[in-house]
């Protein structure tokens, strides 16, 4: 019996020091103003084109977007774009189509019915161009990953050199706020790496926020339309409690007490 207690003392000790080790380990990410958090949170149009403008000019040559199509950037909701805006965004790009007539495939320029054009063939050639790591489809990262915006936005920002101590292999760099501080991908954001159209101030945080938010977007693209439902179903149970409330007190008037 007291060996079996001696057992269950270590388990408990060595689950005691797994738990301290993780909350040492723990760091919190960091916190922007989100636009599009709480009840009546809405995406801020200028942040989601300048965040498209990163997109394409940072991330796109790694990371694709099979889910989003170039359409969704002039519907509601999004970064509405004009739709002769959307239109000449897509004929920027080229999509491999066909067969044709003649059973051969062709080239062309893509339309607002086309998914956004992927930078690699397949897997194994995203693995090749990137040193056997598969750079993560974007659509619904910022619904995928723990943490959502608030980590995306860390990793963005949260490259620094190595600790003491740390050894990393040739292409690892590490990040503060990355699962297991390594990470493959260098740190892709620079100050004014892009040339904001609107003017804006292209710094690191700047862009991180943006791409970010689009990102949010790619991922829940209704969430407007969502919050403005969930107000609309919140303001009607009001509504509906008040009635009751007030109908149960009238039925209740015309009972006599019999005390």
């Amino acid at each position: 019996m007291k060996h079996n207690f001696k057992i269950i003392y270590l388990i408990i000790f060595l689950l005691a020091g797994t738990l301290q080790v993780n909350a040492a380990e723990k760091i919190n990410l960091l916190k922007t103003d989100w636009t599009f958090k709480g009840l009546f949170g809405k995406f801020d149009r200028g942040s989601l084109q300048r965040g498209y403008q990163v997109y394409t000019e940072v991330c796109s040559s790694c990371h694709s977007m099979k889910y989003v199509s170039y359409r969704n950037l002039f519907e509601p909701g999004g970064p509405e774009f004009t739709e002769d805006q959307a239109k000449a965004i897509a004929a920027s790009f080229e999509i491999t189509d066909g067969p044709n007539s003649d059973g051969e495939m062709f080239v062309r320029p893509a339309k607002l019915s086309d998914k956004f054009v992927m930078p690699f063939a397949n897997v194994k050639a995203a693995q090749a161009a990137n040193g056997g790591a598969y750079p993560p489809d974007m659509s619904v990262l910022a619904k995928a990953r723990s943490g959502g915006v608030d980590y995306i936005y860390s990793v963005l920002l949260g490259y620094e050199d190595p600790p003491s101590g740390v050894t990393l292999e040739d292409g690892v760099y590490y990040n503060k706020y990355m699962y297991g501080n390594n990470i493959k991908m260098s740190e892709p954001l620079a100050e004014g790496l892009v040339e904001y159209s609107d003017g804006t101030t292209a710094s690191k945080e700047q862009m991180a926020k943006d791409v970010t938010t689009f990102l949010m977007w790619a991922a829940e693209p209704h969430l407007e339309s969502r919050h403005k439902m969930g107000f609309k179903a919140i303001l009607y149970l009001i509504i509906l409690t008040i009635l009751v409330y007030f109908s149960m007190k009238k039925i209740w008037s015309r009972i006599e007490s019999e005390v």
